[in-house]
């Protein structure tokens, strides 16, 4: 096995753990909703610290339920996602190409000035 698919294969197991450690561990079970957001959190903390408070904002769209909120936040995390793949991939294509062009030109030029 070479040393970078070692280091990917550890990667890959951390990953694992730390998705399924909150789980086994049970993290989170004396809590109502133990998985909730920051938002969530921020709103109760505030809620509870005063109980008058009016926020400054309200939301332009408000979802009818957490799964089609849960659903537009995952959209726009894919579609974050894309743009930076994309423009990674332009990047990478780019200096691919320049390579390859000035590879040419290398081999090229010795075989006109002979």
């Amino acid at each position: 096995m070479t040393r970078n698919a070692k280091i990917n294969s550890l990667l890959v197991l951390l990953v694992a753990a730390l998705a399924v450690l909150p789980l086994a561990l049970g993290l989170g079970d004396d809590k109502e909703e133990p998985f909730t957001g920051a938002d969530g959190q921020a709103e109760a903390a505030i809620t509870e610290l005063q109980p008058d408070y009016e926020p400054w904002f309200t939301p332009l769209y408000e979802p009818p339920s957490a799964e089609i909120e849960s659903a537009l936040f995952s959209l726009q995390a894919a579609l974050g996602a894309g743009v930076l793949a994309y423009y990674f991939g332009v990047r990478r294509g780019r200096r691919q190409g320049a390579a390859a062009a000035e590879a040419r030109a290398a081999a090229e030029a010795p075989a006109t000035e002979s």
